[in-house]
């Protein structure tokens, strides 16, 4: 099964669930994570994998040959992203705005234009027992995450328990990561942001055609309306972790929660079991809200 955990804003707790969930099913099966929230990737910060492979990941940028270009101007025609402009005796390319989508060079007549390739990020992996991370790095200074996105997700492993990290918001970089899972999970937190947030998010996994849960993190604050809207949407939700001082306390030193407090390494399994229960049943939400775990 591929597991995404999304969150519509960031700092509702997505990585903290991702990242226990990985490693109690870890206790017990074959996992990989991937952690695609490439801009800040957090989840090696907890798990401490040693890092064994490293790969740049590159985009094609259009490469103009003066002596074959007779500045037609189709290049700049197709190019949806204005990364062209055509002089009458020059060719302007701006790096910054192309996707590498390649139309240019495959649209050109003179076959004036070559693809030369622009590192924008980077892919690592690391391996424990039964754990395995990939994650994603963009560059500094980029603005595209989905190739970095795609390139991590070249390394899913079929094999094994399959749980991606994605980044926070419903941009197009949560669409590139959530895209083919099975499942989403969606982190939450009993505010009236957490709440506009996790709405924008259900609608878009929604629109996806993919099952959805809700985790409400920092439960114990009024959820009065988060429940009324899960109830309403018929989304279940799946666990409640409290808003708890010894649970901050742990995430602030980088100490997994099923590690510093042992009692959660079953509850993350049994959330985990109950999503496969889901998935296999082809059900998203018949029986409404569920009460789940309290600490």
């Amino acid at each position: 099964m591929i597991l995404s955990v999304a969150s519509g804003k960031g700092g509702t707790g997505k990585t903290l669930v991702a990242t226990n969930l990985s490693l109690a099913l870890s206790s017990k099966t074959r996992v990989q994570l991937l952690d695609c929230d490439v801009e800040e990737p957090n989840d090696n910060l907890f798990l401490r994998l040693p890092i064994s492979y490293s790969q740049f990941v590159y985009i094609p940028i259009p490469s103009i040959d003066e002596a074959k270009c007779t500045y037609c101007g189709k290049c700049s025609e197709v190019c949806a992203y204005n990364a062209i402009a055509v002089l009458p005796q020059k060719v302007l390319v701006f790096p910054e705005l192309c996707h590498g989508c390649g139309a240019c060079s495959y649209l050109c007549p003179e076959e004036a234009i070559v693809e030369e390739g622009k590192p924008v990020g980077v892919v690592e992996k690391g391996k424990r027992d039964n754990l395995e991370l990939v994650q994603g790095l963009l560059n500094v200074g980029e603005t595209m995450a989905p190739p970095v996105i795609r390139a991590v997700k070249k390394y899913v492993d079929v094999g094994r328990e399959v749980i991606i990290d994605v980044s926070p918001g419903t941009s197009c970089p949560v669409v590139e990561a959530i895209e083919g899972s099975d499942f989403c999970l969606l982190v939450t937190e009993p505010t009236p942001f957490g709440l506009n947030d996790l709405a924008l998010a259900v609608e878009v996994v929604r629109k996806m055609d993919i099952p959805c849960g809700v985790v409400i993190n920092r439960a114990g604050m009024e959820e009065g309306e988060t429940e009324r809207y899960c109830r309403e949407q018929g989304l279940p939700i799946l666990l409640r972790i409290p808003l708890d001082r010894e649970i901050a306390a742990l995430y602030s030193r980088g100490i997994p929660l099923v590690e510093g407090m042992l009692q959660w390494r079953e509850v993350f399994y049994e959330l985990f079991e109950k999503i496969s229960a889901m998935v296999d049943g082809g059900r998203n939400s018949g029986d409404g809200i569920k009460e789940e775990h309290q600490e």
